[in-house]
């Protein structure tokens, strides 16, 4: 709701001008005054105000929880438990294992490389094989300063997730980062299930 205005001082003296003029529609009715202004309503009382104790932005932040972002993708495979041999997945992490074959989707867009992916470990379990190396590439090693942050090596985080949905987690035992001499973090070895 607006507040009324209150005239000037000049807007007062043509407001009565007009008004001398002016010849009323119903002379019966009784003559509003349009220059009443009403009384101003009475300004509540203050209270005395608390001086405000001093602070710190984030003091009472609980700091002990820690955050809710989700850990490094090293860090998610490396907490997975292990599924297969323990003596195997040993050797496997420290490159004693050689692949039987490999994939290198390095250069692929998401949508030519997944289905590249499903194809390869599919067929590699049903020939036999055991251990396989996806190459994904380690991705752009920094962001290009868009308004939007860009995920790097978007190959390299997306591969587990395919892994770890149907048709291939149904034949897949264990994935794990390659070791360095297979490509380190931009390759995974894949330890397929025996095909039945």
């Amino acid at each position: 709701m607006r507040k009324p205005r209150h005239l000037s001082a000049d807007e007062r003296a043509l407001w009565d001008r007009v008004a001398e003029r002016a010849t009323p529609l119903h002379p019966t009715r009784e003559a509003s005054a349009p220059n009443v202004t009403p009384a101003p309503k009475p300004k509540k009382p203050m209270m005395p105000r608390e001086s405000v104790p001093d602070f710190r932005v984030g003091q009472k932040a609980n700091t002990g929880r820690g955050h809710d972002v989700m850990r490094p993708l090293v860090d998610r495979l490396a907490a997975a438990p292990v599924n297969m041999d323990s003596k195997s997945f040993g050797k496997m992490k420290r490159g004693k294992l050689k692949p039987e074959a490999r994939i290198d989707l390095h250069g692929m867009t998401v949508a030519q490389a997944h289905p590249e992916l499903v194809s390869f470990i599919l067929g590699s379990q049903s020939m036999g094989r055991r251990l396989v190396l996806v190459i994904t590439g380690k991705g752009k090693d920094r962001d290009n300063g868009g308004p939007i942050p860009t995920r790097y090596g978007v190959l390299r985080h997306q591969v587990p997730q395919w892994l770890a949905l149907p048709p291939l987690s149904h034949v897949i035992l264990q994935v794990t980062p390659a070791h360095l001499k297979h490509g380190g973090h931009g390759a995974y070895y894949i330890y397929l299930r025996r095909s039945r």
